[in-house]
C-alpha cells in the first residue's frame, strides 16, 4: 500500500542484531504512524586506489562483522576517484572499523565515517523532515500505541502543507530559596501547560513534587502532542525535570514509546516520536533583541505586553510561594509563561518548519544546530545527489581574513538616510565566479584550457568551468525560492498557505546567505579559507565600484559595509539600482529609511530612527553580559534620547539631564536591586579558575555556603563598598543583607558613565558633564 508520511522524528535502535530505522509521523489522513525500515546498513568510503577490495574485508573482519566491501566510483572536491564502501553490520561497529581501516596499508583517509546512521538513512533514501514523503509499505501492527507500517521503498517528496499540529507549551518554577536551585533538594512546585486548542492547566505541589510531576507525565500522555514548546527548556526545564524525577521516584515517561527524555546532539532533550523545540535557541539568533527574557521576546513579537502580565524576579520565587497571599500571583505568571511560550510558537515553529525542511534536518535539532551545522546537513544530501565523498570535519586553528567594509562613517548623527540593500550578495558573488572549494587552484596549480578567475586583492584563481559544487547548491536553492515566490501570487497576503509559502521562501534565502560563513567556519567539512577570502573580496570590489558610480550620480554615500550602502536621500537612487542590476546581476532595492542615524566610533555600531518611530540599534554593548540591566537600560535611553531630540544641542542637553536623574536616583538608593545585579555564567569549574573575576568570587562565596555552584551555573552578583579590587566586593545578590551596602560610586563610574558616554560622546557630552553640577560647554552649544 502507498503511504503518504509527513516525518516528526527520526531514531533507530538495534533489535535481534539487525538496525532499524523508525520515522514518527503523520499520515495524510492526520493519523500518527511509525514508519520502520531493518533493510538499511551503515557504510563509510575508504581512500585506497591501490587495495583489494577482499583483502581489505577480510583485515575488516577481524575486528567486527562487515557485510560486504566494494569499489565504487565517486567524487572528491570535483574530481572522480575511487573508492571502497565497506558496509557494517550494525551502527556501533563503525568507530571500530574506522579506526581498523585507517591501519591498513595503502588506506589514506577514510571518509563519511561519522555520519549519525539514521540521518544517512534519511539522506540516503531522500526522506525529507516536516515534508510529505510517499512510501510503498506494508502494515505490521503497533509500536507503542502507534501504528506501523514496514517500507518496502521510498518514492519520493509530494507537495503540500504541514498538517495540523498538535502543539504543547510548558513551563516549570521551582523553589529557589538558596539562589541556584539543586534538583536533588529543591522541588518544582509548579508545571504549566498549554496546547494548541487552548487547553492549559497548572500542576501545584502540595507537600512534595510527586503528584505535580504524576500530573504532568498524565497529561503530556493523554494529550499525546506532535510538538512540545519550552523557552530556554533544553538548558533549564529539561535537565532538572529528569533530574528531579530521578530524585523523587516518578518515571517521566513521556515520549511517544513510553521512554524517559534524554540529552542528545547539539545539546537538545530528545523525546522520541515528538519534536521538542526550544524556542530560546532561535531567539538567540536575533540580534535585534537585546534582552531575550520571555516576557521582553513575547512583547517583541506582539505576543504580550509586559504591562498585561505579571513579572516576578526569578531570585524572589521561593519569597511568592513562601507567601500564601502571593501565591496566586505566581500562579498567574507562570500562566503568564507559558502563554507567552506557546504564542512564540505560532510565530517561530512555521519559519522552523521550513528550516528544518530545507536543511534536512529533524525539527526537534533544527533550532538548536548551529547555523553551520543547519548548512552542512543540507549539503551532505546535495553531496550524496551529486556522487560527492563529503571531507572529514579536522581540527583547525581560526585564520582569519578581511570582511567587506569599504567605507566607514564618521561618528556623528545623519539625517534623511536610505539603506540600499544588495539581495544575497555573498551567494550572487560566489555563482558569478565560481567561487568553491572544488574549484579552487592551489598556488602552483597549471590554469586549466577553460579558464580562471583571480579575486581581487587576493589573488586566488578558481576555475571557470565545469560548475561548482557551492555554487549548483546555490542555483538550486535560488531557483527553488523563485517558483516558491511565484507560487505565493496564487494566495491572499493574509492566507495560511501564503505564511507557509512565505516562511519556506525565508528559510531557503537564510540557507544560501548562510553558505559563505559556513565556507570561512574552521569546523565545516567543506571549509575553505581562500573561498570565503575571495568572497569578501568580490563584494569588496563591487561596493567600490558601486559607491563611485553614486558619487558620479551625484549621491552622498555615508557608510558602505557587506551588503549594504547606507546614502543621503537625494540624487537618481533609481539610476544607481539599474546600474548595479545591469553591471553584475544583483538585484538592489531600499531597505530601510532613517529619519535619523547615529554612528559611534566603533565598525557595524549604529542606531536609527526610522520613519514609524521605532528606534534600530545595531552593535551596541546591550547585549554584554557583564553590564547589569541599569547600564543597559541606559544605553537604550540615551540612544533613543540622541534620536528623538530635534537637533545635537537639545540632544546633549536631554542626556546630560537623563543621566544625571539616573545617578541622583542611585546615589539616594532609589533603585531595584534587580537593576543592579550583573549575571554571568562560570565556563569552567571552580578549582580550574587560576585568576577569581567577580562571578568567581562571588561563587567561592556562594559554595561556602553551602550552595552548589560549578560549570554552567549562572551567577548574579552586586559590587559593594570595601576592597580595592572589584573582584574583592563582589557579592552574590541572595547574600546582600543591607542596600546601603552597594558600592553606587562604582555603579556610576563603572557601569552608568561608560555606557552613556560610548554613545553620547558623538553629540559632545564628556565626562564632565555626567559629574559635575553644571555641564561643560561644547562647540554644538555655540552652533
Amino acid at each position: 500500500m502507498e503511504l503518504k508520511i509527513w516525518p516528526l522524528d527520526a531514531t533507530y535502535t538495534v533489535v535481534g542484531g539487525v538496525p532499524e530505522v523508525r520515522i514518527f509521523g503523520i499520515s495524510e489522513s492526520s493519523e500518527r504512524v511509525v514508519v520502520v525500515d531493518r533493510s538499511f546498513r551503515p557504510y563509510f568510503y575508504l581512500d585506497c586506489p591501490v587495495c583489494d577490495a577482499a583483502a581489505v574485508k577480510a583485515s575488516l573482519s577481524r575486528v567486527a562483522p562487515v557485510g560486504a566491501v566494494e569499489v565504487v566510483e565517486r567524487r572528491f572536491l570535483g574530481r572522480p576517484r575511487r573508492f571502497l564502501k565497506a558496509v557494517a553490520k550494525i551502527p556501533e561497529d563503525i568507530r571500530k572499523l574506522r579506526e581498523a581501516a585507517l591501519a591498513v596499508p595503502g588506506v589514506s583517509g577514510v571518509y563519511e565515517a561519522d555520519i549519525r546512521f539514521y540521518m544517512r538513512y534519511m539522506i540516503d533514501k531522500g526522506v525529507v523532515p516536516c515534508g510529505w514523503n510517499i512510501a510503498e509499505v506494508e502494515e505490521a501492527g503497533r509500536l507503542g500505541h502507534l501504528p506501523q507500517y514496514v517500507v518496502k521503498e521510498w518514492r519520493g517528496i509530494s507537495p503540500g502543507f504541514p498538517p495540523a499540529l498538535r502543539v504543547l507549551a510548558f513551563d516549570i518554577e521551582v523553589y529557589n530559596e538558596r539562589g541556584s536551585p539543586d534538583p536533588a533538594r529543591d522541588p518544582v512546585i509548579l508545571i504549566a501547560v498549554k496546547t494548541g486548542e487552548g487547553k492549559e492547566e497548572v500542576f501545584e505541589t502540595s507537600g512534595d513534587d510527586r503528584d505535580a510531576l504524576r500530573g504532568f507525565v498524565e497529561f503530556v500522555r493523554s494529550y499525546d502532542p506532535d510538538v512540545v514548546v519550552g523557552y530556554n527548556s533544553n538548558n533549564f526545564d529539561w535537565p532538572y525535570l529528569a533530574e528531579r524525577a530521578r530524585t523523587v521516584g516518578v518515571p517521566l515517561r513521556l515520549d511517544r514509546l513510553g521512554g524517559l527524555p534524554q540529552q542528545s546532539v547539539y545539546g537538545h532533550w530528545s523525546v522520541v516520536g515528538r519534536a521538542n523545540v526550544d524556542l530560546y535557541n532561535i531567539v538567540e539568533e536575533f540580534p535585534e533583541i537585546k534582552l531575550k527574557t520571555l516576557d521582553r521576546v513575547a512583547e517583541y513579537f506582539g505576543v504580550m505586553k509586559r504591562t498585561e502580565r505579571v513579572l516576578i524576579p526569578g531570585h524572589k520565587i521561593y519569597e511568592y510561594w513562601n507567601d500564601p497571599s502571593k501565591r496566586q500571583l505566581l500562579r498567574q505568571y507562570v500562566l503568564d509563561d507559558v502563554r507567552s511560550t506557546l504564542g512564540l510558537a505560532d510565530k517561530l515553529l512555521p519559519f522552523l518548519i521550513q528550516l528544518s525542511a530545507v536543511s534536512g534536518l529533524p525539527l526537534d535539532q533544527v533550532a538548536a544546530a548551529s547555523v553551520g551545522n543547519r548548512v552542512e546537513w543540507m549539503l551532505l544530501r546535495y553531496a550524496y545527489r551529486m556522487g560527492e565523498v563529503a571531507p572529514n570535519r579536522e581540527e583547525r586553528e581560526y585564520e582569519p581574513y578581511r570582511g567587506a567594509i569599504v567605507l566607514e562613517p564618521r561618528p556623528g548623527l545623519y539625517d534623511d538616510i536610505l539603506v540600499l540593500d544588495f539581495s544575497s550578495m555573498y551567494p550572487n558573488v560566489m555563482m558569478r565566479y565560481n567561487l568553491s572549494p572544488d574549484t579552487y587552484l592551489e598556488p602552483g596549480e597549471p590554469d586549466p584550457p577553460d579558464g580562471v578567475v583571480v579575486a581581487p586583492e587576493v589573488g586566488h584563481k578558481f576555475r571557470k568551468s565545469p560548475p561548482g559544487f557551492v555554487p549548483q547548491v546555490l542555483r538550486e536553492l535560488v531557483a527553488l525560492r523563485k517558483v516558491v515566490r511565484e507560487e505565493m501570487r496564487k494566495y491572499p497576503p493574509h492566507s495560511p498557505g501564503y505564511r507557509v509559502l512565505d516562511e519556506r521562501q525565508r528559510a531557503l534565502k537564510v540557507m544560501a546567505n548562510a553558505m559563505y560563513g559556513y565556507l570561512g567556519w574552521v569546523g565545516a567539512r567543506w571549509y575553505r579559507r581562500e573561498v570565503a577570502e575571495s568572497v569578501t573580496a568580490f563584494a569588496r570590489a563591487i561596493l567600490r565600484d558601486v559607491i563611485e558610480q553614486a558619487r558620479k550620480m551625484g549621491i552622498v554615500v555615508i557608510y558602505g559595509d557587506t551588503d549594504s550602502l547606507f546614502i543621503k536621500r537625494g540624487g537618481d537612487v533609481e539610476r544607481l539600482m539599474r546600474y548595479v542590476e545591469e553591471q553584475y546581476g544583483i538585484e538592489i532595492k531600499v531597505d530601510k529609511e532613517y529619519v535619523k542615524v547615529l554612528f559611534t566610533e566603533a565598525k557595524k555600531r549604529y542606531a536609527g530612527l526610522l520613519r514609524d518611530g521605532r528606534v534600530d540599534i545595531v552593535g551596541f554593548e546591550v547585549v554584554r553580559g557583564d553590564w547589569s540591566e541599569l547600564a543597559k537600560e541606559v544605553q537604550l535611553k540615551v540612544v533613543e534620547i540622541i534620536l528623538t531630540s530635534r537637533n545635537a544641542a537639545e540632544a546633549r542637553q536631554n542626556v546630560i539631564k537623563y543621566v544625571k536623574d539616573v545617578i541622583t536616583k542611585l546615589k539616594g538608593y532609589q533603585f531595584e536591586i534587580d537593576d543592579l545585579i550583573i549575571w554571568k555564567t562560570l565556563d569552567k569549574e571552580l578549582e580550574e579558575y587560576k585568576a577569581h573575576p567577580p562571578h568567581v568570587s562571588a561563587a567561592l562565596l556562594l559554595k561556602k555556603r553551602g550552595y552548589r555552584v560549578g560549570k554552567g551555573t549562572t551567577i548574579g552578583y552586586v559590587v559593594v563598598k570595601g576592597g580595592e579590587k572589584v573582584s574583592e566586593r563582589a557579592v552574590p545578590y541572595i547574600l546582600l543583607d543591607d542596600p546601603k551596602r552597594i558600592d553606587v560610586d562604582y555603579y556610576v563610574e563603572k557601569q552608568i558613565i561608560p555606557a552613556a558616554l560610548r554613545i553620547a560622546e558623538v553629540v559632545g557630552v564628556k565626562e564632565g558633564d555626567l559629574k559635575t553640577g553644571r555641564a561643560e560647554k561644547s562647540l554644538l552649544d555655540f552652533l
